[in-house]
């Protein structure tokens, strides 16, 4: 018989809906039995729309009254890691919203209650559990595609002051970056889930037109290790919100469009002009898909139980969760310091080794970027 794992979910904002759906999703492999959130009459409320028998404001002692097998955390991203770290001793596995932590000091402190406890903390990236990014996986790994080349990767989102007005956001601190941490983050994790390592980032950041200390938008050219070259913009100004993954392999040309999630339906394949029968294999390759499953945080869950069964690492933790986050310190660093960055470069005594943004802040209008030296 399946075990049933029993989840804390900690917060209670519009995201943590998503996790009660993927709960609700999981047929009965995770039962929710208790929710945290500092605002009593927001978690009152919650906990009876959601029938959820143990309420608490005190996350210390919910951990310890509840005695979760997993917790989802949905609080603000200042308190990520040391909720998580708690929960790891706690004996829980974690499930964490990005970004996942503040730094990639604060991810070695993670990993290292990861192997004092032999429990795992992976990210929210649901953007990875599609199927249909399953199957450009294999069609790439297979060598169906050819050589990846030149991809592009645009969160064009907006965000307004209203949005900017709940006390943690905007502020490196608390919010830890703006669009690159806040939005773009799914997106360029998605891109690196398609394409592998990457090897070197080259990058810019602004402050244009937001009332806030991060940036509002950045842009980056990223190598990869396969030798793809890649454009990436986040922006938190676009009216016409659009997320946009192009992907121009050998053989075929993959794009998918979309704003907070996809299914299959969101992708075009292009063939490249001079296909012949090759390509008329391929296309029939790209036809031939199993069951859709769109990017949900249900398709994560079900990832995840796959791990807990199994006491394996989730996907989005470890090495993964580290290249994702050590791509935004480097496009951060790179912003900031008018530097390419490479992959790997960024150790203990380096300023951003301890936070995203190093201590430099983004460029307003046409001012000179404020940085550190490292």
């Amino acid at each position: 018989m399946s075990q049933t794992y029993r989840a804390l979910l900690v917060g209670t904002g519009s995201v943590a809906e998503s996790h009660v759906r993927a709960v609700e999703g999981s047929a009965g492999r995770v039962q929710l039995v208790g929710a945290v959130e500092v605002d009593a009459e927001r978690l009152r409320i919650f906990g009876a729309r959601h029938k959820i028998a143990a309420l608490s404001t005190d996350y210390a002692a919910a951990l310890r009254d509840v005695r979760p097998d997993l917790v989802l955390i949905a609080a603000p991203p200042a308190l990520h890691a040391d909720m998580t770290i708690a929960a790891l001793e706690a004996g829980a596995w974690v499930l964490c919203e990005k970004p996942f932590c503040a730094s990639l000091a604060e991810l070695d402190r993670i990993e290292a209650a990861e192997r004092r406890t032999g429990r795992f903390a992976g990210c929210v990236f649901q953007q990875r559990f599609a199927s249909s990014t399953a199957q450009v996986r294999r069609l790439a790994a297979e060598g169906l595609l050819g050589r990846p080349l030149v991809a592009v990767c645009n969160t064009l989102w907006f965000r307004d002051a209203g949005y900017y007005a709940v006390p943690w956001r905007g502020k490196w601190a608390t919010d830890f970056g703006g669009p690159t941490t806040g939005l773009g983050i799914h997106a360029m994790d998605h891109l690196l889930h398609l394409l592998g390592d990457w090897a070197e980032i080259r990058a810019q950041a602004a402050t244009l037109d937001r009332a806030i200390e991060v940036e509002d938008v950045s842009m980056a050219l990223i190598r990869f290790a396969s030798g793809a070259l890649a454009s990436v913009v986040n922006s938190a100004l676009s009216p016409r919100q659009e997320t946009y993954i192009r992907l121009d392999y050998q053989r075929a040309t993959l794009e998918l469009t979309h704003l907070y999630g996809y299914t299959r339906d969101n992708w075009r394949f292009t063939l490249a002009p001079n296909a012949h029968e090759e390509g008329n294999s391929l296309a029939q390759a790209w036809q031939s898909s199993p069951a859709d499953t769109g990017s949900t945080h249900t398709a994560q869950l079900a990832d995840f139980i796959h791990n807990l069964d199994t006491r394996t690492r989730p996907l989005t933790s470890g090495d993964d969760a580290r290249r994702t986050l050590e791509l935004l310190t480097a496009l951060y660093k790179s912003a900031f310091t008018g530097r390419p960055v490479e992959r790997g470069s960024i150790r203990p005594g380096d300023p951003f080794y301890t936070a995203l943004h190093g201590g430099g802040s983004p460029r307003r209008d046409d001012e000179a970027p404020v940085a550190r030296s490292a």
